[in-house]
């Protein structure tokens, strides 16, 4: 397994069993540009679903063959065509160098210190990804701290 197949241990109630889409399988989808709805998720079938998260979804060439692969799975098993979405050209995720500001107020706001940069910068980029999802505006983050404890960010 490498970093961008796993399940992470504050997911792995609900995502083990991949009726919901892990984490990693989200970040793959926000990179090759498709919106995959819960439903359509889980509709696929087990194998299609294990394959989504195994298949590499990048650079290019692997990233148009798992984008193509997903597209004709959702076709095939739902007979929807799924929803296009556009691909970030400088994801934040990707840039070690600055703290994106959602993530930056969100520890204060939960009574922590404040992440420093060289926590960020050495976190891998699926960490990073996690992070920016669960600092969203508007989504119950019950998974966040799990998150920090997980990364060895909070003791």
């Amino acid at each position: 397994m490498n970093s961008q197949d796993v399940i992470f241990d504050f997911e792995s109630d609900f995502a083990g069993s991949l009726h919901c889409i892990p984490m990693a399988v989200r970040l793959k989808l926000d990179n090759v540009g498709v919106k995959v709805s819960l439903k359509q998720w889980n509709k696929l079938s087990r194998e299609q679903r294990d394959e989504l998260l195994k298949r590499p979804a990048g650079p290019a060439p692997l990233a148009s063959d798992y984008r193509s692969y997903l597209l004709q799975a959702i076709e095939q098993r739902t007979g929807d065509k799924a929803q296009g979405l556009p691909v970030e050209t400088h994801p934040e995720w990707e840039d070690a160098g600055r703290i994106p500001q959602q993530v930056g107020d969100y520890f204060p706001a939960q009574g922590l210190p404040p992440l420093s940069l060289s926590q960020w910068a050495a976190l891998p980029p699926l960490q990073r990804y996690v992070l920016i999802k669960l600092t969203r505006p508007g989504h119950r983050n019950e998974n966040f701290l799990p998150a920090l404890r997980e990364f060895g960010l909070l003791a």
